[in-house]
């Protein structure tokens, strides 16, 4: 098994970035939820996208028992968000292996 970024670089880089306690983010590519795990503890809320439906899928199934009413994964592309989302406000938007 391949264990991605196991000196937790990336979790660390977040938390330099932003403070997530108590805010609303928005993770824009999300995947499988790989770096959303690192840092949703933290959050109010976190809603999660990704344009594949197979990430999502992955994302929900191994989302802990914990996040299961803080987190909330969405199949759907950033477009598609906006133009079918009402107007929310975020503390935090991420973007992160999207491009």
């Amino acid at each position: 098994m391949v264990q991605q970024d196991p000196e937790n670089h990336e979790g660390r880089a977040l938390f330099t970035l932003a403070e997530f306690a108590g805010k609303k983010v928005l993770e824009i590519g999300c995947g499988d939820g790989r770096l959303t795990w690192r840092y949703a503890n933290e959050t109010a809320h976190v809603t999660a996208i990704d344009a594949f439906k197979d990430s999502i899928r992955q994302a929900i199934a191994n989302r802990p028992a914990a996040l299961q009413e803080k987190v909330d994964f969405q199949h759907s592309s950033l477009e598609d968000f906006g133009r079918k989302s009402a107007p929310e406000a975020f503390d935090i938007v991420m973007l992160a292996w999207s491009l």
